[in-house]
């Protein structure tokens, strides 16, 4: 029988436990969360926060923020909005991807686990490596293109096809998509993934732009676009609410139908 094993680094390890209360006074809740130190040569750790929710916000990043600043300076995690626009709290939290900003304490029971947003490069601690994830939205070239003179102000549009960006134009990039999706696990040096495909269709249906064709051809290939087997993780896990599954359809459909 073949026996398989990780690299005896990447085990995460039981850590330490910081501010366990000495009495039952309070509304304690207890956080775990994944550190890693590349300067450390140790394996990755899971340590144990207790925080007081009478002194403390009711949203995970409000906890976070606590502890790093009341209990543990060494944690490191990105933040910036606090109102789940710039995406940049985007980890797992109690096993879904979504923002701490807008995960509320009260939602979980239990324990509140958290780790970096999953099969990512880890920089250190819960900041993942989003190199290549922007590179992809790059690629998708999210500008618009135009052959015709530039009018004197402004490319005007119908409000009908202004809705027609409805779903597309609020995704913020935080991620939570792409790394819920286990075709992009498997795949993220090819297929571009949820996030970059939404950003791709949002271009390809913008009456204004006159590159269509071209980001077509962008996509025709085996990996880029037609890696999605319509899983629907990226749907579920979205914190904004919209459906990269449905626009990434959309975008094959548009693909079968310029071959007619």
């Amino acid at each position: 029988m073949a026996e398989l094993s990780l690299p005896r680094n990447s085990k995460v390890q039981t850590g330490k436990t910081w501010n366990k209360p000495d009495k039952k006074a309070g509304d304690w809740k207890q956080f775990k969360i994944y550190r890693w130190n590349p300067d450390d040569p140790n394996n990755p750790r899971t340590d144990s926060y207790w925080v007081d929710r009478s002194t403390c916000g009711p949203m995970v990043l409000d906890a976070l923020i606590k502890i790093k600043s009341e209990i543990d300076s060494t944690l490191t995690f990105r933040r910036s909005c606090r109102e789940g626009i710039c995406g940049s709290c985007a980890m797992n939290i109690d096993g879904t991807n979504t923002l701490a900003c807008l995960k509320s304490i009260d939602d979980v029971r239990g324990a509140v686990t958290i780790y970096p947003l999953p099969h990512l490069k880890v920089v250190k601690d819960l900041v993942p490596d989003l190199t290549n994830f922007y590179a992809q939205h790059a690629s998708v070239e999210p500008w618009l293109k135009t052959a015709t003179p530039t009018p004197p102000k402004e490319w005007k549009q119908a409000h009908s096809d202004r809705e027609k960006l409805d779903g597309l134009y609020e995704c913020i990039l935080c991620a939570c998509c792409s790394t819920s999706c286990p075709s992009y696990w498997w795949n993220s040096d090819r297929y571009l993934g949820p996030a970059a495909l939404l950003q791709a269709y949002r271009w390809v249906i913008d009456s204004r732009d006159e590159g269509t064709g071209e980001r077509l051809d962008n996509l025709e290939d085996p990996f880029r676009l037609y890696r999605c087997h319509t899983i629907l993780n990226c749907s579920q896990t979205c914190p904004k609410g919209l459906n990269p599954a449905k626009a990434i359809a959309e975008l094959k459909k548009l693909m079968v139908e310029r071959r007619v």
